[in-house]
């Protein structure tokens, strides 16, 4: 009876998407936390919403169809970044809104779409994750953790430093449009169990936990991978049982992880000083005392 959630086929078919979405969402979340482009995978979401409109009105699959109107916004996004400069902040918002108000649009246009399908999309739903979703999540998952791991030397650079990275031959304008697309990517991922206008707090929040309690990167990485993993699990388990959005659910678990974890760093903060502070105190006992100089001596 404990494992009573894995029987309808329906659960099968979230739990695989929610593991997906838990490892992708923190895996790019961390390079755009550390290029201060937290709210990117927000603004992505509102484009991708023209794209589900796009899915139902031209009888599609709607996570296709919203990955690439996705990609091709983040594609834009990079670009107004790079040239935009003083109205770049007016375009990205035209872009947002009116990435949202055409989803909308095209979804009522439709004859198959409705509100019901503008909300699962919106906050995520269970019920909605079909057989062929899944397929096209784990396919755009397995791109997604392709990108982040095998090239995280070279992502983690332009993400810390682009001048420094420039200078060391490294092509950082394709890297920065490649951490845009698979941010997109994983929007398009993440959209059928969070939903569209969360999934940007699922990248962020578990990246903002892990680096409570670890400062190298590369643990922060695991960690945030981890966290992300258990609270998409927990919270898609929770909404079977309680019945509430697995959206909203799966973030308000991430948050109380990062609460959590903020208060073990506070004293763990403190016995890493004392550690340190007792070491050094031993370091000046153990060096012996410095002999007088023979000018010193006296007879």
């Amino acid at each position: 009876m404990m494992l009573e959630f894995l029987n309808p086929p329906f659960m099968q078919r979230a739990l695989i998407a929610a593991v997906l979405v838990g490892i992708t969402a923190p895996a790019i979340g961390i390079y755009l936390v550390q290029r201060r482009q937290a709210l990117m995978g927000d603004g992505i979401g509102h484009v991708a919403m023209t794209g589900v409109g796009l899915g139902f009105l031209l009888s599609t699959n709607p996570v296709w169809m919203a990955t690439l109107v996705a990609v091709a916004g983040s594609v834009v996004m990079e670009l107004i970044r790079w040239y935009g400069r003083t109205r770049g902040d007016i375009a990205l918002a035209m872009l947002f809104y009116g990435g949202m108000a055409g989803g909308v649009m095209l979804i009522n246009l439709s004859d198959t779409g409705s509100n019901a399908n503008l909300t699962s999309f919106l906050f995520g739903s269970l019920s909605t994750v079909s057989e062929e979703d899944v397929t096209a999540i784990v396919v755009l998952a397995a791109f997604v953790v392709l990108v982040t791991v095998g090239l995280r030397r070279q992502l983690f650079a332009v993400s810390q430093d682009e001048e420094f990275a420039r200078v060391t031959g490294l092509p950082v304008r394709v890297l920065n449009l490649l951490v845009a697309v698979t941010a997109a990517v994983t929007v398009t991922v993440a959209m059928r169990v969070v939903g569209l206008l969360l999934v940007s707090a699922l990248m962020v929040v578990p990246v903002a936990a892990a680096q409570q309690i670890s400062k190298s990167f590369k643990v922060t990485f695991v960690l945030a991978v981890v966290i992300g993993t258990v609270v998409t699990l927990a919270g898609t388990v929770t909404s079977y049982y309680q019945d509430v959005p697995p959206g909203a659910t799966i973030v308000l678990l991430a948050i109380a992880a990062f609460v959590l974890l903020t208060a073990l760093a506070t004293p763990l903060a403190r016995r890493r000083a004392k550690v340190r502070g007792s070491e050094a105190d031993r370091c000046t006992l153990e060096v012996p005392a410095a002999r007088p100089a023979p000018d010193d001596v006296r007879v």
